[in-house]
């Protein structure tokens, strides 16, 4: 059965009692994942959100036949695959063990479940995974903002 006291730092898990991570382990499956081996791919369906208990992630797009872009790495701690739970539809992105790694994962029916069977803390989790993706949004703006930046002042 998954620990999550191990990555009780995580951004996920803010808010949460004891007693809430106890129900939470027991919905969390453990998936040990090899260097190199794909998580997920784009378009793939979105049926899980993942935290990194051990190892690195790195989350890519392709850009082009043949031509994919690491967007981020991913250490211990953090989340992906987060808007799985939240529409449940095709992945965006690319995620792929950038070393052996031990991902917990919690799919979006158990997240449903826990929602129906226990709302407050499916709405202290849900309020989570929003804060998040919010986080995420702000620095793919800022990423975005200075790649015009850097593009205008090529071009003068």
């Amino acid at each position: 059965m998954p620990r999550l006291d191990a990555v009780r730092g995580s951004s996920l898990l803010k808010n949460l009692t004891e007693a809430d991570l106890t129900i939470l382990n027991g919905l969390f499956i453990e998936k040990r994942v090899k260097e190199g081996a794909a998580i997920f791919v784009e378009n793939m369906a979105g049926e899980s959100l993942y935290l990194i208990q051990q190892g690195t992630v790195s989350i890519s797009k392709m850009m082009g036949e043949g031509d994919e872009k690491i967007l981020v790495i991913l250490g211990v701690e953090e989340v992906f695959g987060e808007m799985a739970l939240l529409d449940g539809a095709p992945r965006m992105t690319n995620a792929r063990a950038a070393e052996d790694a031990l991902l917990l994962s919690l799919a979006r029916s158990a997240f449903e479940n826990l929602c129906a069977r226990n709302p407050q803390l499916g709405l202290t989790l849900m309020r989570n995974i929003v804060r998040v993706f919010a986080r995420r949004l702000r620095e793919n703006d800022k990423q975005f903002r200075e790649m015009l930046a850097w593009t205008t002042t090529r071009q003068t």
